[in-house]
């Protein structure tokens, strides 16, 4: 048995993921294809800011996928993934991911996809060439911090690091710091990674809310 659920002549909306969105018409449905026309096409608003997270793999692969939901739906235009030396998942499955953000994408009404990049080392991310402002969230009590919300600016580019279930080590807050990462906190209480990470992501979102 076949359902048809669109005929001829009924809008559907597409997008590309990188930055428009279509307002098509069909014009042709058979068993093996459906042709649409453009109708109107409409580019999305470049946001002033841009935020990249750098997250490392949580131990269950499902929290780290809530984690890309619901920041593509709050705002994040670039994720990279990072292996620390306290991560107890050293591998992740991008192919997954990118339908989780594809799927995201789509629910919360935007027109660009997040860029997904593969997994880095912490060491290499740390000493990469990154634009902009570079933060690191720790929970190291013994090492000064300042409050994110206190130092995060509208229409700046900025780039967090978030460490895994057991924190990052003591080695990798100090190459941060010697290259220039500014150590920061989310607040009082200890956050899962997942939780740290949109926690992060809102705030940059807020401070930049029109």
């Amino acid at each position: 048995m076949k359902v048809l659920r669109k005929k001829e002549g009924d809008i559907l909306n597409v997008t590309n993921g990188s930055g428009f969105h279509f307002k098509t018409e069909i014009i042709l449905i058979t068993a093996q294809q459906c042709v649409a026309k453009i109708i109107e096409v409409e580019a999305e608003k470049k946001p002033d800011y841009y935020l990249h997270l750098a997250v490392a793999p949580t131990k269950m692969n499902d929290r780290y996928e809530w984690f890309l939901e619901k920041s593509t739906e709050i705002g994040i235009h670039e994720i990279t993934p990072v292996i620390c030396e306290h991560s107890e998942r050293k591998y992740v499955k991008s192919n997954r991911f990118e339908r989780v953000l594809q799927s995201a994408m789509k629910q919360s009404l935007h027109y660009t996809i997040p860029k997904l990049n593969e997994p880095l080392s912490v060491s290499e991310f740390i000493q990469s060439d990154i634009k902009g402002e570079k933060y690191i969230a720790h929970c190291e009590e013994d090492k000064e911090r300042t409050s994110l919300k206190s130092l995060i600016k509208p229409k700046q580019n900025s780039t967090i690091l978030i460490g895994p279930e057991g924190d990052f080590s003591l080695a990798e807050i100090e190459l941060a710091l010697d290259k220039g990462w500014t150590p920061v906190s989310l607040g009082k209480s200890r956050l899962r990674t997942e939780t740290a990470a949109i926690v992060a992501c809102h705030t940059v979102a807020l401070t930049n809310e029109d």
